[in-house]
C-alpha cells in the first residue's frame, strides 16, 4: 500500500492486517502510521520500529526527513548528503524495500528535493537507478552538461526505457492505424484481388437468393493499393520546453513506430525558439531523444510555419502539435496558420501533453482559441494516442477524454 503523509513521505507496507493476538490489527495500523509520520515526538503513535522496519524508516528519513524541520521543533540529522557512495547505497536500499512504482517516485523526489541531478552525471549512479520516462527526461535536460564518460551509460538507460515503451505501445498502434488506413482507403469499384469479401457480403445480405443459395453483390467494397504508395502523411510537431519532457519521450517512440509503417510518411519536428527536423533519425528514437534540447523558450508560430511548408497533400495530412501552448512567438500568426491548414484540408490535432502525468498546466486562452478553430486541445495518455490518430486519419471526431 503506497501512502503519503504530512511530511511528504511515500511508503509501502504489507497489505495484510494479520491479527497475531490481542490488539494485533491496531498495532499494525500504528506501525503503518509510524512509518508515514516519521517518528517525531508529535507523531503520537508511541510505536518503536526494529529490524527491516527500522531500515525502511531510515531510507525514508534520508529523503523526507528534511521536510520535518521546524514541524516538531527539531532538525532530524538524516539526509543523503553529497556523498556518491551513500547515494548508491540509498538507491540500492529503496529498491530492496519498495516496489518499482514507489522507487521511481522516490527517485524523482530525491532529484527535486535534494538536488541530485549532478550525481546522474556519474556512470555508477546511472547504473543504480530504476529507469523510467521521468529519469529519461532528466537525463535529456542534462545532455549538454554530461561528460563523455557518462554518455554511453546514459544512452543505455534511455534505450532500455525506449525499448520497453516500444514493446508496450507498438503492436496496438500498428494494428489500430492499419485498420484506420484500410477503412479510409475503401473504394466501391475495386479490382478483383482488392475486394474485401467479408464487408462486401455483409453489405449485400439483403440480396441473398435462397433458390441459388448465393448473394448477388450489387455493391463491391474493397481497398486501394495502400501497400504500393504512401497514403497518409503525419507531422509530429513537439514542444521541447522543459515541462514537456515526458511528452517528448513518448512522441519520439510513437514517431519511430509510425515511421515503420509503409503507408504513413512520418515527419518529426521539435522546437523551442528554434526548429529542428529530426525525421532522418526516426529509425532510432534514442538518437531522436539525444537530438532534443529540453528547456528554453517557445515559438509555436515558427514551428507551425515550418510544418506548413512541408505539406504537399493537405487532404491526406495529419499535423499533431504537442505543446502546453505557452507561446513566445506571434499569437495571431499562430492561430492564422492553424486556420489556414484546416481550411486546406489538413487534420489538425492539439495535444497539451502525451503522458500519464494527469492534467497538465497550459495556456487556457490559446487552447480555447484553437478549439474555436475546430482543433480542440486536450491531454492524451499514451494508451489513447493510437485511437486519436486513427480518428484523425479517418476524419471522424476525436476521442477527447472526459476531464469533468
Amino acid at each position: 500500500m503506497a501512502t503519503g503523509g504530512a511530511a511528504g513521505r511515500t511508503t509501502t507496507t504489507t497489505d495484510t492486517d494479520t491479527d497475531t493476538g490481542t490488539g494485533g490489527a491496531g498495532a499494525e495500523r500504528l506501525r503503518r502510521w509510524r512509518l508515514v509520520l516519521g517518528g517525531d515526538a508529535a507523531d503520537g503513535t508511541g510505536c518503536a520500529l526494529s529490524g527491516q522496519d527500522a531500515a525502511m524508516d531510515g531510507t525514508l528519513a534520508a529523503l523526507y526527513g528534511r521536510g520535518d524541520k521546524g514541524r516538531a521543533g527539531k532538525d532530524r540529522s538524516a539526509g543523503l548528503g553529497a556523498s556518491a557512495p551513500s547515494v548508491a547505497r540509498w538507491l540500492g536500499d529503496i529498491r530492496t524495500y519498495f516496489p518499482s512504482s514507489v522507487v521511481q517516485v522516490m527517485q524523482r523526489d530525491a532529484i527535486d528535493r535534494l538536488g541530485l541531478s549532478a550525481l546522474l552525471l556519474e556512470p555508477e549512479m546511472l547504473e543504480a537507478v530504476e529507469a523510467d520516462v521521468h529519469l529519461v527526461g532528466t537525463l535529456l535536460s542534462l545532455n549538454k552538461a554530461m561528460p563523455e564518460t557518462t554518455k554511453e551509460t546514459a544512452r543505455a538507460v534511455v534505450r532500455k526505457v525506449v525499448e520497453d515503451l516500444e514493446k508496450r505501445l507498438a503492436t496496438r498502434t500498428r494494428a489500430t492505424l492499419t485498420g484506420a488506413l484500410d477503412r479510409s482507403a475503401r473504394i466501391n469499384r475495386p479490382r478483383h484481388h482488392d475486394i474485401d469479401w467479408n464487408r462486401t457480403i455483409a453489405a449485400n445480405l439483403k440480396h441473398y437468393l435462397p433458390d441459388y443459395r448465393t448473394v448477388v453483390p450489387e455493391r463491391l467494397i474493397g481497398y486501394g493499393r495502400a501497400s504500393q504508395s504512401v497514403k497518409k502523411e503525419v507531422i509530429l510537431c513537439i514542444d521541447q520546453s522543459g515541462s514537456m519532457a515526458a511528452s517528448v519521450v513518448y512522441a519520439s517512440v510513437f514517431g519511430a513506430v509510425l515511421a515503420s509503417m509503409r503507408s504513413i510518411d512520418t515527419r518529426l519536428v521539435v522546437f523551442d525558439t528554434a526548429v529542428v527536423d529530426l525525421t532522418d533519425q526516426l529509425d532510432d528514437p534514442v538518437d531522436v531523444l539525444f537530438g532534443t534540447q529540453l528547456g528554453g523558450g517557445t515559438d509555436i508560430n515558427r514551428a507551425l510555419a515550418y510544418c506548413q511548408s512541408q505539406i504537399t497533400r493537405p487532404a491526406e495530412t495529419v499535423v499533431v502539435l504537442i505543446s502546453d501552448l505557452y507561446e513566445g512567438g506571434i499569437r495571431n500568426e499562430m492561430l492564422k496558420r492553424v486556420a489556414a491548414m484546416r481550411a486546406s484540408g489538413v487534420q489538425f490535432v492539439t495535444l497539451l501533453a502525451l503522458s500519464d502525468e494527469g492534467a497538465p498546466a497550459y495556456d487556457r486562452e490559446h487552447a480555447a482559441a484553437l478549439g474555436a478553430l475546430g482543433a480542440p486541445a486536450f491531454a492524451c495518455t499514451p494508451d489513447l494516442f493510437p485511437e486519436v490518430m486513427a480518428a484523425a486519419i479517418e476524419k471522424r471526431p476525436l476521442p477527447i477524454p472526459d476531464t469533468a
